[in-house]
């Protein structure tokens, strides 16, 4: 990129997606300022003191908490978990879980065996028809 361009920028709640981050955790300068890329890639590659604190400690975004708590998001809407929680809070469900907590984890395990099943299934299908692959973007030439 030439000086005279401007270098892209995107939204802090952007960056702070891309980071795994809860925004409204992150101190006020960065909630304040566009990020740029470089500076995406500097978090990234040497995260300061706040960024390392915030990602071991928390509070953690609604698809972190879910994934360290092995639900699904609708699992945590289903169940009033709305806001943020911190590590504390989620090894406190995990050490002792609730009954909510192991009726979710149970319907993810379902509902992922279900899709590894039509998969499945749509695989033998297409292996056991006479059809020829479709030809999509000049595979197989």
């Amino acid at each position: 990129m030439s000086p005279d361009k401007n270098p892209q920028t995107m939204k802090p709640l952007t960056a702070a997606d891309k980071l795994g981050i809860y925004l409204p955790a992150t101190p006020e300068e960065f909630r304040n300022s566009p990020v740029t890329r470089a500076q995406l890639e500097e978090l990234r590659t040497n995260p300061p003191e706040w960024l390392t604190e915030l990602r071991k400690t928390g509070p953690f975004p609604r698809d972190v908490v879910a994934r360290k708590l092995g639900i699904s998001n609708s699992g945590l809407a289903r169940n009033g978990i709305s806001d943020a929680l911190t590590a504390a809070e989620i090894d406190t469900l995990l050490a002792d879980p609730p009954e909510w907590l192991v009726r979710e984890r149970e319907n993810l395990i379902e509902v992922r065996k279900e899709a590894e099943r039509v998969k499945e299934k749509e695989a033998a299908r297409r292996a056991a028809s006479n059809r020829p692959p479709k030809n999509r973007f000049g595979e197989g030439k």
